[in-house]
This record gives C-alpha cells, sequence and structure tokens, in this order.
C-alpha cells in the first residue's frame, strides 16, 4: 500500500473527520461567524473600537463573546474527537467484523471460471497478469460492469462477481481477489456521501425572529435618533457651554447620525448573543439523558439508546407522522416454525383437558426433542402430537418432513461433531429446515450432487438430480432427487415443491407454504431432462423456455401439507402503534414486502382494525384507472370534497406554482389505504401525488409495498413538501437509509438487518415500542422546555434592553447606558443563564408516567402551540410593558428623595442600581413562575444567581477595586449606600407586583376561557390523587378474511449455483471453486 500512495493512487483509509490540530482554531472560527449573530458581534465589536460613537466599554461586547465562540468550540472538538478515533478504528483493522451485523438473507457470490480454477495454487494466483476495466466510483449497490481481459480473451464481470466492502463471507474458508475501489470510491463510502444538515422547525423561526429584531433595533435607533437631533437642535445647541459639541460635530444632524450607531451599540443586548449556545447546551443536556434511559435499553443485546444528533431534541415533540419499516422494525424477522397441516391434520395448536384452546406462554411445556441427538436446542414446539406421529412412523408426516429436508437451497457447516449449523439465504427457509432436523429428518450435507440426510437416526444419501430453482414468477421451487438409502435403492424420482396457500392458517397472520411430491419414471425424467438442457442453452427467450419446462413437471402433484411460520412481532408494537394514535400520530407502513403480509401485519399491529370503515386498495396499471381508485375513495371518506369550489381542486386546475399546503381533512370514519409499488411510480407522477396525498391523509393507516429504497423516500419528501408537519422515519435495514435521510427525523433500529440504518440516523435503539418513550416523554419535555426557554429568554432580553429606550427621554437621547457596564457584561452572561439552563434542563409539567398514560397531552407541540411568531409578539409587549414598569417605578421612588440623613439620593449611580436591581428580581420571579418542577438543582440555579449579584456588588463596588482601577470599576460605595435605603426596596417589591402580576392573571384566565385540551387533561391529573392502573396488553386479533403471504424470500440462482458445484468447499469429495457469500 505504501508504493502504491506514493504513486498517488488513493489508498483504502476514510476520513469522517472535520478538523486536524492546525486548521481546527481558522476553520472553526470562520464557520462560527458565519451564524449571523455571532457576525453580527464581531462588527459591534468593531464599531466599539470607533471613540466618535462608541458608547459602551469594549469588554461588554468581547466577553460574552468570547465565551460563547469557546463553549461552541469546545463541543465541536470533543464531537470532531470522536469521529477520529471511529475513523481510526475503522481503518486500523486488517479484516472487517460485525457481529451480529449481516444481512441475514445470504447472497450468493462466485467467480468466474477461468480465475474459480487457480483455486488457492498461490504459483498461478501470483503469476495472473489480468487487467480489469470498469466502471468509474459510483453509489449503485446492486449494479457493476466491468471486462476482465485474460490471456487476450474478454470475460464480463457483473454485480455477482463483486464483493462490496463491509460485508461477512459465509460458508467460505478463504478466497483471493482483485481489489477494485478502496476508501472514499468504495460503494459503501459513495452511499453514504454528504448527510444533509437537519435543522428543526424552532431553528427556522428563530432566524426568523433574530432578522425582526434586527430590523425592531434598527426602528428604535433610527427613533432615538431623531429624538437626539430634536433635542440638539431645539435644547443642545443653547447649551454648548455647558455640554460643548464634539469638533467633529458640526450639527445636529451629524451628531444625530453618529448617535444612531451609539444607540445601535448600547442595544445590541436585543439580540441575544448566548441564544444559540444556550440552545445548544439545552440539547445536549436532553440528549443525555435519551443516551442515560435505563427503560429504553434492551438488556438481551446489551444496546441503549443513543441520540446520534443533539439538534432535533424538540423536534420529538411535534411528530405528527411516522413511516416505518417492516420487517425487523414492526417484526423480529426472525421465523419460527409455528403450524403445519399434514395430511389434513392441524398440528401446533394446544389445547386443555376440556378442549379449549391454550395461548402458548413461557409455562407452557415443550415437546421434548431428547430422541434427536441432532436436534436444535434453540427451537421450541409445544405439540405432542406431531412428535407422537412421527414415532409412530406416519407415512405422510414421514413424507412431509422428508420433502422439507430435501427442497432448499441451504448450507450446512459441521465443524463439531453433531453441531450443525445452517446459512439460508433466507430465514423462512432456515425455519423449515430447522423444523425438519428436530423432528428426526436432519439436514447434514450437500455437494453439487448429492444431499445427506439423517432420517429418524438413520443416514441416507439422495441423489441432486435437478433444482427448478425459485422466481418471483412462479412463487415456488422444486428439487428432483433420486433415493440412495442404506437399503436397496429405490427406483423412483421425488419432485417436491413448495407454494403458498391455505387459508385458514392465512387468517392468523401466519406466513404459509404448501408443500407437495409427485413421483416420476425414469423414461419421461430423462425426456423432460433433455428438453431442460436445451432451454438452458437457448440464446433467445431463455427464461420463457425454462418456465415452460418447469410447467411441465410441475402439475399433477399430490398435495402432502402446509406450513405456517410465524414472523413475530416485537414486544410492545400493537400497544405502541395504539397509544401514537392517541397522540394524533398518523402512521405509515412502508415496506418492499407484498400485500399479504403487509396486511397481515398492519391488522396484528392495530394499524388496520376489523371495525373498519373500509379499506381502499389502489393496483391500477395506469394514471387513469389509480385516478379513479383514489377519487372514489376520497368520495366515500368525505362526499362532496371533489366539487369545483374545493380549494385542492382549484389548485390542480390553476396549475399555479405557488407553494401549496394539504389542509387537514376529516373523513367520516375510519378508513386504510393499500397501495403496491406499481401502482405508486404513477401515482407519484403530475397531480396525481395530490390526489394520492390527500387519500393518504384522510386514511387512519396506510400500507405501502412491494416499494424501492427510492420510492420509500419520494413518500417522504411528498408529505414534507405539501403538509407543514414534522415526520419520522424509523427502519433496520440498507433499503431504509434513503427514507431515514429523507425525513425531519431518522430512526434507526438496530436488528439483524446491518448497521447501515443506525449509521445514516438521528436517534438509535432496539425496539419498537421505545419510539413511545422517545417522543411522548422525552420529546415532548425537550419541546416544552425549549419554548419555555425562548419565551423567557427573548422577554428577559427586551425587559433589560429597552429600559434603554426609556432612560432616553430623561438623558437627552445622550445614548448613556442605565446600569452600570459590568451589569451590562454579566447579566446574559451570569445572572440570567442558569436559572433559564435549571428550567430548560430539568423541568416537567407531569412526569414520565403521566406523558404514556395521556398521550393527548402530545398534540400541543404538533401544532407549535407553545412558541410561534404570536408567542413571540406576547414576550416582546410583556418585555415593552416591564421595561417601562422597571423605569418608571425606580424612578418614581427615587425622584426628588433623599435619606434618613437627609441626603439626596436621587444620583445617577443609585438610580442604576435600584433599575438592574429591580429587573433581576423581575425575571428571577419570572422564572419561578415558569417552573413547574423544581428540584435542588433549580431551586440552587435560581435562587443562587440572585444570591451571586448581591455579592458581586460587593466585590465590584468595594473600595478597593474602584481604587485599584478607577476608570474601569466607577461605582465606588454604591452598594452599601443604596442597598440601605428603604427607596430600593419598595421599588423592588413594587415593580414585582406590577410585572408578575398580569403574568398571574393570565396563567389564571386563559385556561378558564381559552383552555388547550391539554390544560383540561393536566387539570385532571392533578386532580387524581394516584396513578391509573397499568393498561391491558391489546389481545391481537386477525380477520378471516385476510391472505397470506408465501414464505419466501428467496433470491433467484441459488439452484443453479448448487448444482454447478461452484459453491463447495475444498473438503469435499470434489474438486470445487470457492464462492463469495455475503
Amino acid at each position: 500500500m505504501a508504493e502504491e500512495d506514493l504513486r498517488g493512487q488513493r489508498n483504502n483509509a476514510i476520513k469522517t473527520s472535520k478538523y486536524n490540530v492546525f486548521n481546527f482554531l481558522p476553520l472553526n472560527l470562520f464557520e462560527q461567524f458565519q451564524r449571523l449573530a455571532n457576525a453580527y458581534f464581531l462588527i459591534l465589536f468593531i464599531l466599539q473600537l470607533i471613540p466618535q460613537i462608541s458608547s459602551l466599554a469594549w469588554y461588554t461586547t468581547v466577553i460574552p463573546l468570547m465565551v460563547v465562540l469557546s463553549i461552541t468550540a469546545l463541543k465541536d472538538a470533543v464531537d470532531d474527537l470522536k469521529r477520529h478515533q471511529n475513523d481510526n478504528r475503522v481503518n486500523n483493522r486488517s479484516v472487517l467484523v460485525l457481529m451480529n451485523g449481516s444481512e441475514t438473507n445470504l447472497k450468493v457470490k462466485q467467480a468466474i471460471s477461468v480465475t474459480g480454477e487457480m483455486e488457492n495454487d498461490l504459483k498461478l494466483l501470483s503469476a495472473f497478469d489480468g487487467e480489469v476495466r470498469c466502471e468509474s466510483p459510483n453509489n449503485k449497490l446492486d449494479k457493476f460492469t466491468g471486462i476482465l481481459t485474460y490471456k487476450r480473451k474478454n470475460y464480463l464481470l457483473d454485480h455477482d462477481k463483486l464483493l462490496l466492502r463491509g460485508c461477512i463471507i459465509r460458508n467460505t474458508d478463504w478466497c483471493y481477489g482483485l481489489v477494485i475501489y478502496t476508501g472514499p470510491d468504495t460503494k459503501l463510502m459513495q452511499n453514504t456521501g454528504k448527510s444533509s444538515f437537519k435543522r428543526t422547525h424552532i431553528d427556522h423561526l428563530m432566524n426568523v425572529l433574530v432578522l425582526w429584531i434586527f430590523l425592531f433595533l434598527g426602528s428604535v435607533c433610527f427613533i432615538l435618533a431623531i429624538g437626539h437631533g430634536i433635542w440638539e437642535n431645539r435644547k443642545g445647541y443653547y447649551f454648548q457651554n455647558f455640554l460643548p459639541w464634539k469638533e467633529y460635530v458640526s450639527s445636529s444632524v451629524v451628531s444625530a447620525i453618529l448617535i444612531f450607531w451609539s444607540y445601535f451599540i448600547i442595544l445590541n443586548t436585543m439580540v441575544p448573543i448566548s441564544l444559540y449556545v444556550s440552545v445548544e447546551i439545552i440539547r445536549l443536556g436532553n440528549s443525555c439523558y435519551i443516551n442515560w434511559d435505563q427503560k429504553m435499553f434492551y438488556a438481551l443485546t446489551n444496546t441503549p439508546a443513543q441520540a446520534r444528533t443533539t439538534t432535533l431534541n424538540e423536534e420529538l415533540g411535534q411528530v405528527k407522522y411516522v413511516f416505518s419499516d417492516k420487517t425487523g422494525t414492526l417484526t423480529q424477522n426472525n421465523m419460527i416454525f409455528n403450524k403445519c397441516s399434514i395430511n389434513g391434520t392441524l398440528y401446533g395448536a394446544i389445547y386443555d383437558k376440556n378442549g379449549q384452546r391454550v395461548k402458548v406462554s413461557e409455562k407452557t411445556e415443550k415437546v421434548n426433542f431428547s430422541y434427536n441427538k441432532l436436534a436444535d436446542p434453540k427451537f421450541s414446539f409445544y405439540d405432542t402430537t406431531l412428535v407422537e406421529a412421527v414415532k409412530k412412523g406416519d407415512r405422510w408426516v414421514h413424507l412431509f418432513f422428508l420433502s422439507l429436508s430435501l427442497c432448499h437451497t441451504v448450507m450446512s457447516e459441521e465443524r463439531v461433531e453433531g453441531k450443525l449449523v445452517y446459512q439460508a439465504q433466507s430465514p423462512d427457509e432456515g425455519a423449515l429446515v430447522t423444523a425438519a432436523r428436530n423432528f428426526g429428518f436432519v439436514f447434514r450435507s450437500r455437494t453439487s450432487e448429492i444431499i445427506m440426510v439423517v432420517e429418524m437416526g438413520k443416514t441416507k444419501i439422495y441423489q441432486l438430480l435437478a433444482i427448478l430453482d425459485f422466481s418471483n414468477v412462479r412463487k415456488r421451487m422444486s428439487v428432483i432427487a433420486e433415493g440412495l438409502g442404506m437399503e436397496l435403492g429405490l427406483e423412483k424420482l421425488n419432485v417436491v415443491l413448495h407454494q403458498s396457500l391455505p387459508q385458514d392458517l392465512a387468517s392468523e397472520g401466519l406466513r404459509t407454504l404448501m408443500v407437495a411430491y409427485r413421483e416420476l419414471d425414469t423414461s419421461f425424467f430423462c425426456a423432460w431432462s433433455k428438453k431442460h438442457s436445451e432451454a438452458c442453452l437457448s440464446l433467445e427467450n431463455r427464461e420463457n423456455k425454462i418456465s415452460s419446462v418447469y410447467e411441465e413437471i410441475e402439475k399433477d402433484l399430490m398435495l402432502l401439507g402446509a406450513t405456517a411460520i410465524e414472523d413475530k412481532l416485537q414486544d410492545g408494537v400493537p400497544e405502541t402503534v395504539i397509544t401514537l394514535n392517541k397522540a394524533k400520530i398518523k402512521m405509515w407502513v412502508l415496506t418492499g414486502d407484498k400485500q399479504e403480509t403487509a396486511v397481515n401485519i398492519a391488522y396484528a399491529c392495530n394499524i388496520f382494525e376489523d371495525g373498519m370503515d373500509g379499506l381502499f386498495f389502489v393496483e391500477g396499471r395506469d394514471d387513469e384507472t389509480i385516478r379513479q381508485e383514489l377519487r372514489s375513495a376520497i368520495d366515500k371518506m368525505k362526499p362532496k370534497s371533489l366539487l369545483e369550489s374545493d380549494s385542492i381542486n382549484n389548485y390542480l386546475t390553476t396549475k399555479t406554482k405557488m407553494p401549496f399546503g394539504i389542509p387537514e381533512e376529516v373523513p367520516n370514519g375510519n378508513y386504510g389505504l393499500i397501495i403496491n409499488g406499481y401502482s405508486l411510480a404513477y401515482a407519484l407522477e403530475g397531480s396525481l401525488e395530490l390526489e394520492l396525498l390527500r387519500t393518504a391523509c384522510m386514511c387512519k393507516g396506510v400500507i405501502f409495498c412491494r416499494m424501492t429504497p427510492l420510492q420509500k423516500a419520494q413518500v417522504v419528501e411528498l408529505v414534507k413538501r405539501y403538509k407543514k408537519v414534522v415526520t419520522l422515519a424509523i427502519g433496520d435495514g440498507a433499503n431504509d437509509v434513503s427514507m431515514i435521510r429523507a425525513a425531519h427525523i431518522g430512526v434507526g433500529v438496530s436488528s439483524q438487518e446491518g448497521t447501515q440504518a443506525m449509521l445514516n440516523s438521528d436517534f438509535t435503539f432496539s425496539q419498537f415500542q421505545y419510539l413511545q418513550r422517545l417522543l411522548l416523554v422525552h420529546g415532548r419535555w425537550s419541546y416544552n422546555r425549549m419554548c419555555k426557554f425562548l419565551s423567557y429568554f427573548f422577554y428577559k432580553n427586551f425587559a433589560f434592553t429597552l429600559l434603554h429606550f426609556w432612560y432616553s427621554f430623561f438623558s437627552g437621547f445622550s445614548a448613556q447606558t442605565v446600569y452600570d457596564t459590568w451589569f451590562i457584561t454579566f447579566y446574559n452572561l451570569v445572572y440570567t443563564s442558569l436559572p433559564v439552563l435549571g428550567l430548560s434542563l430539568f423541568d416537567q409539567d407531569v412526569n414520565e408516567t403521566w406523558s404514556l398514560r395521556f398521550p393527548e397531552l402530545y398534540e400541543p407541540g404538533q401544532h407549535n402551540l407553545y412558541f410561534n411568531k404570536k408567542e413571540f409578539v406576547k414576550c416582546l409587549v410583556h418585555g415593552i410593558y416591564s421595561s417601562f414598569v422597571l423605569f418608571l417605578v425606580p424612578m418614581g421612588t427615587i425622584y426628588n428623595s433623599v435619606s434618613s440623613d437627609g441626603k439626596e439620593v436621587s444620583d445617577y449611580e443609585s438610580f442604576s442600581l435600584m433599575v438592574q436591581t429591580s429587573l433581576l428580581w423581575v425575571v428571577t420571579m419570572q422564572i419561578a413562575l415558569e417552573t413547574t418542577y423544581w428540584t435542588a438543582i433549580s431551586h440552587f440555579f435560581t435562587w443562587g444567581s440572585l444570591g451571586f449579584y448581591f455579592c458581586n456588588l460587593f466585590f465590584l463596588y468595594s473600595d478597593g477595586l474602584c481604587l485599584m482601577f478607577p476608570n474601569v470599576f466607577q461605582f465606588l460605595g454604591v452598594a452599601r449606600n443604596t442597598l440601605n435605603l428603604p427607596q430600593l426596596w419598595l421599588s423592588v417589591i413594587l415593580s414585582v407586583v406590577l410585572c408578575v402580576l398580569p403574568v398571574v392573571g393570565y396563567q389564571f384566565l386563559k385556561p378558564l376561557f381559552c383552555p388547550f385540551t391539554v390544560d383540561k387533561v393536566i387539570d385532571r391529573i392533578h386532580r387524581m390523587k394516584h396513578p391509573l392502573p397499568p393498561p391491558v396488553q391489546t389481545k391481537l386479533k386477525h380477520s378471516s378474511t385476510r391472505r397470506s403471504a408465501y414464505a419466501f424470500s428467496h433470491k433467484q440462482g441459488f439452484g443453479l449455483l448448487i448444482t454447478s458445484g461452484k459453491f463447495m468447499k475444498s473438503k469435499m469429495p470434489k474438486k470445487n471453486s470457492f464462492p463469495f457469500k455475503k
């Protein structure tokens, strides 16, 4: 690799980090100053260096700015350090091993014959001088085109010859390969790409509000500048003997222009410098709560919940639509042999002594398979009658399980005697072969020509004559085998076939298969085999010819029975879906599985219910048919909604390009929608997408089946484009990555399908049921806390800053500050920062138990009721009112007043101290009113900050500091003199009462006259003395009219691979090449 690097070629290292030791400081500062607020304060600092307009000391801006930049830089450094550590782990390991991280469906990878024949001969391999020409690096995981030129001959290379970075090789002891792509050129890294930075709705709102504040700031400065110009023109001009103009001031107009910038500096605190860094600290703290939540920790896999981003916490409290994958997300993707029907007898159901059906539980006694030494100890079955039938030698039962042990493409490993490990291309197939194994028909090994089966303790060899490979059109596979047992060889040929069917088992939501067989005579098979060979060698219409040949032999079959496999739901999924529905969160299932399976799971999860008013199936194959299906559904759910007066129809008719949002529409009942991927391809084009979205949004549940990963992302984007809502996508596999990235919030479920979904998600956990806790507890708390923080933050800054506006009318609009410069420096940085952080990190309106018990509490976040533009205006009005009170009350209290010894106390320093003390008491009482959940830390932050203010007063106004630095500390002795005055405490009491009383009145009257639904729920909670009993577990119901899905998720090509012998290992008797297994 070192020699290749010197030649300028790319090595295999990957890099996800942003900084290094040398570029961190300049690059990080550059990124931080791209924020409008930070750039504003940098410009403000430069303005303060201009003496003609500077009205504040430079450190009032520099100190807060340095603190904000330092905290943000520290957070960025920690985050990037983690990325460096992750890069080092990946780049320094010789083999990429992902424990429990591969896909459960194996994929066949095999070498071309010319290189496969070299096997592990190092002499031949070292002499290999072929040349590969291939396509440039791209992100297409399922496509590869290349040509190998070797010994003047060209050989085609396709996707089946390519091993992707990150895959696991199974059933292969060794392999040699040629590196095609490395490092960032690999398809894995090409798919990673640059993740788009997700910003919350509140982020966008804050940017708009900061812009409003800038405009408001400019307007206030303009008004004050005009006031200064008028005052200078009418009074200041005639008092130049007492207030001389500077030499650079030639007129009142020039003075007004300069004073505009002076007030721009003084009123800079109206734009909150610490807003963004405070928001980041709050989000970081709330993210830690998710990481530390033991109730979202899955002990079986030792996996905690993880917040992979700290920027989306409050968005979790605003979700309206959840888009979920099915397999591995709602289900366990762990196939279990549940029942079977053999020769008309159903096995698997359990009954008590009274003939009543019994539900399987942990206490239910399992079937004892001790008679079978090769049984899988992890396999569970509860119906003893099937074992008894096997032991009695029931011919049909034996033939049934023999069929299961022969008809498959499973591969077996036995590295330890008696310890069999099956590797199946689909979990369904693995479950069937394992069931046959436990009931005494053990598939033990195979070559390209034989299958070894241990039948009830006796080893038998079957000659494998043909595999009729699985295809999506036939939906079946067949095996032709000749029995060569330990006894006399049987002169018959068996065909074993799997195909989907039974309704009675399907009604329980199980994945069903039929098992059938046929006896063939030798002459018929020889004739058929000849036709089969000719079809396989045909250059034209090969697929159709092969299918026709298969149909000749896959008929006149004798039905042996049927299997029923259960893809178990994850624990708590139905209850979680019900809870999300109560929270007005709509759930859509986006799956690549077939329609029957998806619908069954939807019923099992309570996305669909048996009592629904109707289900709409969209199965059209052209635009017009699909339009009619959608409009028929809309008309049934909301009659007269297709009239020309309808707003959506008007939009479709006018074809305007203006942004359009589909409003919420209430249907006349509960409906469900099912649409397949083929129809969806048409429905996502042109005006049909609005018809589709309108129909889907009125339905209680929506199922999209047979979808491609791209279509999943398109559906999410469609909702984002026309609905002003927050979307969340949850999945577990690589095919869910596009959907996870497209949604506002992406959640990855750690499962058997790999780590790609987790690596591209914003939040991860191991069980779908944790979603309700993530949203209803952490999400709702985060949203409520963030809204309270923003309301209080803007309010306290308006109250603090606008005091200068009222004071300007008494200071000749001279840009003199009301406060001591050190109070201005510490106000946002110290005095008011900890109380609001305490509120934002610890406050709870109700505890987690009530949050989950009453999902209705979640609704305000979906409509963004707690902080929006209207609430911001309320904060502004409240701030203006408070600033007026905080100026007027101290002014009226101190005006023409004297102390008890007859000395006048109406000086500037005393007035300033009275104003700032009253202000701090008012904002502290304000946050105390907002706090609904008090902790020791909350008390310490709130009252401790107020106490620190008084301690700091005596320090900053001490004789020592003021005498040592008279130009910096100018309030000599003001603290001890003014704090003794009764006027100060009168001012504090009156200010607190006048500022807080309207707030108390508003909070009392609002729930009475304009209550939210949540207000009624919280009032109900407060009236309850004891928590409600835990909710009853939902009993799963299955409609008898629903169909099942066939249980195969095969890929075509495995049969050909097995019979070719190229998959076999070197220890097998026949010489063969080595496959690559992913």
